[in-house]
């Protein structure tokens, strides 16, 4: 089962998909948000499914993919989760998980076009499994606890302006992570019992060429410890989003170009999809 948000930016429709057919989740809720997760709404979709209650969404196929979660109050983000990153980067490995923020506005569709701000010279891609939370995490008691505040995954592009983000940023990182646009998301929430977040193969390409190839079982941290870790130092609310890392093979490795107008970049995610999207200096769209 996979949740969806599917339409122009602004206007998309929840839907999910289940054996290869789309269905509107509209009679269920007006969209994949927060509110909608906190209210059980993964075993909602489910009973609604078994139950025959949804209607099948004609013309699914030929609609804008969304980012499949709306709205998220905070953008959580884990630097040099994996020990090959973390190198190529001119790091150790960390002792603790690095904390970042995105602003949320950085959220766009999975394929939707990425606008290269002016001035921006090392435009960098990054792959990474998002953690998206469906109940309020705050002093979580254990590592294991912190399982049952997940709601599900999906695939992200942690996008970063590398000039900005350490020649700039004084160590702070978020000035090259925001630009609008800067996190492709989706195409699909896939529910948290459905996938396990520790062995899925993950791939990077630019202009079809392979950049990264690694797997979760590379992370330092998994994803229940970065829940447990967060939740000590903030409260993470529904729908709230929590980027994990990127394995090496990006270009701030020195192996690679950054990226330039036109450039195509395509990320995948075992079991939760594939993303395509294009640089441009021209503006595209973002929901």
């Amino acid at each position: 089962m996979h949740l969806l948000r599917l339409g122009p930016a602004g206007q998309e429709i929840p839907a999910v998909t289940s054996d290869g057919v789309t269905y509107d989740l509209r009679p269920l809720t007006a969209d994949v948000d927060g509110t909608f997760l906190a209210a059980d709404g993964v075993a909602r979709t489910r009973a609604a499914l078994a139950a025959g209650e949804l209607t099948v969404l004609d013309g699914a196929d030929g609609l804008r993919r969304g980012a499949p979660v709306a709205r998220p109050a905070a953008v959580v983000c884990i630097g040099q989760n994996y020990a090959a990153h973390a190198r190529e980067s001119g790091a150790e490995p960390p002792r603790l998980p690095i904390v970042f923020f995105k602003h949320p506005n950085t959220i766009g569709g999975p394929d939707d076009a990425v606008p290269l701000p002016p001035g921006a010279e090392k435009v960098d891609w990054e792959v990474e499994l998002a953690v998206v939370i469906g109940r309020r995490a705050s002093y979580l008691p254990s590592v294991e606890a912190a399982r049952e505040h997940v709601a599900g995954y999906t695939v992200v592009d942690d996008v970063s302006e590398r000039a900005w983000q350490l020649d700039d940023s004084l160590g702070q990182w978020s000035k090259g992570k925001c630009g609008p646009g800067f996190l492709p998301t989706g195409p699909a929430l896939v529910p948290a019992d459905e996938v396990d977040p520790g062995a899925l193969r993950l791939r990077s390409f630019v202009n079809g060429e392979p950049r990264q190839d690694s797997s979760t079982a590379d992370m330092i941290f998994g994803v229940a410890e970065i829940v447990h870790h967060l939740s000590q130092y903030m409260a993470l609310e529904p729908g709230d989003l929590i980027c994990t890392g990127t394995p090496e093979g990006v270009a701030l490795s020195g192996r690679f170009p950054y990226l330039r107008d036109g450039d195509v970049v395509t990320l995948e995610i075992e079991h939760l999809g594939r993303q395509r999207h294009a640089f441009t200096t021209t503006k595209g769209s973002a929901a």
